[in-house]
């Protein structure tokens, strides 16, 4: 009797680590698209690319977490390349042109891109504004103020341990900004697996009006859900403050596009209610990997563009796909 209930309760497990409906589609995608990179070019596949790529992802995986969350209820976040933006420039301006101690100045610059995501959020619940219209407003309001800070000026020049932070390799590989994003990962993977809050944003984006009534304060959720995706994105400015130890008002033009990218890429549903932070990671390494061996290949930054759309528009049709 043991042994018979043992396996039943297995096969579900094998089926779901094996079913193209999770992540292991896009993995297969993953995994295909390093071996075909690594017989293409011969410099793919050594350690310090693959540490380059890690890097290189790092403004990315950061913010694709709080955009599969806000993606999870059904929702987008256009602001989220703008809110990157205002971040830098108000840790820029209180930092080095106030005076202030930068540790504040990353606290301050936090708090702006925080309530970035609650004004959008109270948008969309208290005045039933579309997510879309919402965060097209946002993203314009925090341009805006990004370049009204230093009448769109770049401020250069930060404490060297600052941009050290994005250089120094501890034990030889690892940055103080890949831990960072390595630590939004499991934030958010254990959020999503282990809180109730992170199954209900699974109940909201598939029925609001039935988690509603399941007991779950919907409005809520979905302005914290914004609150996090906007905090992450500000996170992310800072990080991409210390690889370029320096800010500008134009940081993280597009960068919504390649977020939201990687969130779908990486399986989870536009409409809300299937997805996770493991498809996510997946999705981040697919867009990195593959802007990285085009790179290696010499392609054009123009011909990238077309071939990422591309498999934006794969990722899409295979999920539409498996809904028939």
């Amino acid at each position: 009797m043991t042994m018979t209930h043992s396996t039943t309760a297995e096969r579900p497990r094998l089926a779901d680590l094996f079913s193209l409906s999770g992540a292991t589609g896009p993995l297969i995608g993953l995994v295909l698209l390093c071996i075909f990179l690594s017989f293409a070019t011969d410099s793919f596949f050594t350690m310090r690319n693959l540490l380059n790529v890690l890097d290189q992802i790092t403004v990315l995986g950061i913010m694709a977490v709080g955009m599969t969350l806000v993606i999870l209820i059904g929702g987008i976040d256009l602001a989220v390349g703008s809110v990157l933006a205002l971040a830098m420039m108000v840790m820029g301006y209180v930092a080095n042109v106030a005076g202030f101690p930068l540790g504040l100045a990353i606290i301050v610059a936090l708090a702006c891109a925080a309530a970035s995501g609650a004004v959008s959020g109270l948008l969309i619940t208290l005045f039933n504004v579309p997510a879309f219209i919402s965060t097209l407003a946002m993203m314009s309001i925090a341009r805006g103020l990004a370049n009204m800070i230093t009448d769109g000026q770049q401020i250069v020049g930060f404490p060297a341990w600052f941009s050290m932070l994005a250089f120094i390799r501890h034990w030889g590989f690892l940055t103080t900004t890949v831990a960072v994003m390595l630590i939004v990962f499991a934030l958010g993977w254990f959020f999503l697996r282990y809180t109730s809050a992170g199954r209900s944003l699974y109940a909201i984006g598939g029925n609001p009006e039935v988690a509603r009534l399941a007991g779950i304060n919907v409005s809520l959720m979905t302005v914290g859900v914004y609150v996090v995706s906007s905090l992450l994105a500000g996170l992310g400015g800072v990080v991409l403050a210390m690889r370029l130890d320096s800010v500008q008002p134009t940081a993280g033009f597009t960068y919504e596009l390649d977020t939201i990218a990687a969130v779908v890429i990486g399986g989870t549903s536009l409409s809300g209610g299937q997805g996770g932070i493991v498809g996510t990671i997946i999705g981040v390494l697919i867009i990195g990997v593959l802007r990285n061996g085009l790179n290696l290949l010499g392609v054009s930054p123009f011909t990238q563009a077309v071939v990422i759309g591309v498999v934006i528009a794969l990722a899409v049709a295979a999920e539409a796909f498996k809904k028939r």
